[in-house]
């Protein structure tokens, strides 16, 4: 059976060298680019579409994901199992649904049963991910109490978060608002819709999730 007994070799090189296949989940509030960042990542890497994007809010009511993506960075490569999580916001309105966006209210209730469903959905899967691709929208406060609400969930069950500053393209922009408002977790400015600085994202993911998950606090 050998000095290791049981253990793979596989396992040990993994808790020496890091997890090298993880599952990460796209988290952010509706509408800050979830999905046309999970599409960008499997244009790039598999040619493939995680699913469709919508002007109104919670599009995305069910998750979303693709195994076995992987990402390459030189000489290192992550496998990821990709989830695109339905927008956790703490509110939910069909009325709204209805005088901003024009539904009618039996298609408003309808979809914000959907959606405040989809917000549940969100919260489970992260009892099954290694990590978090958190999206804010970088033109926007970052200190709304969806952002702060999420990263604390985020903090408090101590999963690995990286941070895409999405919507760089739009002119009133400040991806430095972003880092200077949450420095304990890395940023990276991106816009998901054209790709810009996607290969800076791709590299920062395989190195920030290369590392193992750290354990949960008891």
């Amino acid at each position: 059976m050998g000095i290791f007994g049981k253990v793979s070799l596989s396992t040990i090189l993994q808790k020496i060298f890091g997890k090298k296949h993880v599952k990460i989940g796209i988290y952010g509030p509706p509408n800050v680019g979830k999905t046309t960042l999970a599409n960008r990542i499997l244009r790039d890497w598999t040619g493939d579409i995680m699913g469709s994007v919508s002007e109104i809010p919670h599009e995305t009511r069910r998750a979303k994901w693709k195994k076995d993506v992987r990402v390459e960075n030189g000489n290192s490569s992550l496998v990821m199992d990709i989830v695109d999580t339905p927008g956790i916001t703490t509110k939910i309105d069909f009325k709204d649904f209805m005088n901003t966006w024009g539904l009618s209210k039996e298609e408003a209730k309808q979809r914000a049963k959907e959606a405040t469903e989809g917000v549940i959905e969100s919260i489970k899967w992260l009892e099954d991910i290694d990590g978090v691709l958190l999206v804010m929208d970088s033109t926007q406060d970052p200190f709304t109490q969806v952002n702060v609400t999420i990263l604390g969930n985020l903090e408090a069950r101590n999963l690995p978060v990286l941070i895409a500053a999405n919507k760089i393209d739009i002119e009133d922009a400040s991806p430095a608002t972003l880092k200077s408002a949450f420095p304990q977790h890395p940023v990276v400015p991106i816009s998901a819709l054209t790709g810009y600085n996607a290969d800076n994202l791709y590299s920062t993911m395989v190195k920030h999730f290369s590392k193992k998950r750290k354990k949960k606090r008891r």
